[in-house]
């Protein structure tokens, strides 16, 4: 097959060995994040916890598909984030930052691995502590994955991306936590790590996005985060920006010499995923990244922050819409959680939370597996905590 028929047949869910590629990046970017949250110990360094989820996502890519004819791109698809407390997300600082996290802090970890540009991301937030998580902090962990739940229900064939939106808001009003606005879900295809179906975290006059169902085959990557402030995030310094994607649809003769410097390094190492500006000749990028986002060249994931003492969550998992149901290929327990709050007297959260995650249209065995899911489902649902992540997947 040439090239320009490769590009006109897009490669989705149907290919058993798409599949393939989106379950070994899954189970890579897994690993990953249990390797970082077992690392994740008070005065860690969060940049050296940064490099370490990369290097295994690097390392653990690069043991496969070595022995094929035709060059198979693979490796970090999103650089490992670790954003504390209030800060919302995309902290991932350069080699010379000395932050540390404290015994308390509320850690949330984001990353990303791809094979041959199948995209797998995960989130997770875990609390540095002993013992189960109480108060107000258990509240926004609670909040963010009963959403992701709820989510994980009706992101499905024919159901629409406002369903999910206002729906993951009710859950967070549940916990007396607000969904942070500016959050986007997205489709991912094969090497686009953020497609055009798009769900909103909050619908408001200022963020619109185009109605859209979801389609079998489909694959997308479900983002919620949670906060018990105000869930209005705001850009403090532009300095803590390091994390970028080349913006493809975009061109500009750079005037200065590290810019076009940088530029080239970025096209031949990072044509189409996000990369992390340590990752670049350091001294050289911070002066050519500037001139290369303000021409639009470049896309910044800026940090963002809720105001000082508000309590952020994050869960992302990544979801196949596959014939039989929704596999939710990436997902982390958690640890456990005493939430104050409950949705016991929620009864549209419960009915959400009750749905199926597999059809029951297939025979026999799948359908024994979906019953089985649901019954673990069906059993935590009251405070969604570790088991439920589990009982999802099944």
């Amino acid at each position: 097959m040439s090239d320009d028929e490769r590009e006109e047949k897009e490669l989705d869910l149907t290919s058993p060995e798409v599949v393939t590629k989106y379950k070994n990046a899954a189970e890579i970017v897994n690993k990953a994040l249990q390797l970082v949250v077992s690392e994740c110990k008070p005065k860690a360094k969060i940049v050296d916890l940064c490099e370490k989820g990369d290097a295994f996502i690097k390392e653990q890519t690069g043991n496969m598909y070595k022995n094929v004819k035709k060059k198979i791109e693979r490796g970090v698809a999103f650089p490992t984030c670790i954003s504390v407390n209030n800060t919302v997300c995309h902290f991932s600082p350069l080699s010379s930052d000395e932050t540390v996290l404290e015994e308390g802090d509320m850690v949330k970890i984001d990353m990303g691995c791809h094979i041959d540009g199948f995209i797998a991301v995960v989130g997770h937030t875990h609390v540095l502590q002993e013992g189960p998580v109480t108060g107000r902090a258990a509240d926004v962990v609670a909040a963010a994955n009963t959403a992701a739940e709820v989510a994980l229900r009706l992101v499905r064939p024919g159901r629409k991306n406002s369903d999910v939106t206002e729906a993951i808001q009710k859950v967070a009003a549940a916990y007396d936590c607000k969904i942070v606005e500016g959050v986007l879900s997205h489709q991912m295809k094969q090497f686009v790590i953020d497609g055009n179906k798009v769900v909103l975290s909050v619908s408001n006059p200022e963020t619109r996005v185009d109605d859209a169902e979801f389609e079998e085959n489909e694959v997308y990557s479900i983002d919620i985060v949670t906060s018990t402030g105000e869930g209005k995030p705001k850009l403090l310094d532009e300095k803590q920006t390091t994390i970028y994607k080349r913006a493809v649809d975009k061109s500009y003769n750079l005037k200065m010499k590290a810019s076009r410097f940088i530029f080239s390094e970025i096209s031949q190492k990072f044509p189409v995923m996000p990369f992390t500006a340590r990752d670049l000749e350091e001294k050289r990028a911070r002066l050519g990244l500037v001139e290369c986002v303000n021409h639009e060249l470049l896309q910044p994931y800026p940090v963002l922050h809720e105001k000082p003492g508000d309590l952020v969550a994050h869960i992302k998992f990544t979801v196949l819409l596959m014939p039989n149901g929704s596999d939710r290929i990436t997902t982390h327990t958690l640890q456990e959680l005493k939430p104050a709050k409950t949705i016991e007297d929620e009864p549209e959260i419960k009915t959400w939370l009750a749905l199926p995650v597999k059809s029951k249209k297939k025979g026999g065995g799948k359908k024994k597996k979906a019953k089985k899911g649901e019954k673990t489902e069906d059993s935590s649902q009251a405070e969604p905590m570790e088991g439920e992540s589990n009982g999802a997947e099944s």
